[in-house]
C-alpha cells in the first residue's frame, strides 16, 4: 500500500532507497514537458539540488506565469484539495509546499508503476 512521506527530504530518501530516484526524475521532466514548462532535470543531479531547482522553478511560475503554474498542476494531477489547503499568504513558503505536494504525486506515480508493473 503506497503512504505518502510526510516531507521532500524523506520521499527523496525513499526514492533513492528503492532505486527509483531516476524514474522519478523521469517522470517530473515527462510532465513539466507535457505542460510546456520544459525543465530538465538532468539524472545525475542531487536530491537536494532538486529540491532547490522545483522550489525555484515553482516560485516563479506562481509569481509571472500563473495560468501556466496551474495547467501544470492540472497535467500532474495535484490535489486541488490539498493545494486549497495551503496558505497563500508567503509565496516563498507556498511554493516550497507546492513543490513537495508535485513531488509527492510523481513520486506516487513511479511507486504505483514500478509496483504493478
Amino acid at each position: 500500500m503506497f503512504i505518502a512521506p510526510k516531507n521532500t527530504d524523506l520521499l527523496l530518501t525513499e526514492a533513492e532507497g528503492e532505486n527509483l530516484y531516476l524514474k522519478l526524475i523521469e517522470q517530473m521532466n515527462k510532465d513539466f514537458n507535457l505542460a510546456n514548462e520544459g525543465i530538465d532535470f538532468p539524472l545525475s543531479i542531487s536530491p537536494n539540488e532538486l529540491k532547490i531547482q522545483l522550489h525555484e522553478k515553482i516560485y516563479r511560475l506562481i509569481q509571472y506565469k500563473f495560468a501556466e503554474y496551474l495547467n501544470l498542476l492540472y497535467i500532474i494531477d495535484v490535489s486541488e484539495e490539498q493545494i486549497k489547503k495551503l496558505d497563500g499568504s508567503d509565496l516563498v513558503i507556498l511554493s516550497e509546499q507546492v513543490a513537495f505536494l508535485i513531488l509527492k504525486r510523481e513520486w506516487q506515480k513511479v511507486w504505483f508503476r514500478n509496483k504493478y508493473r
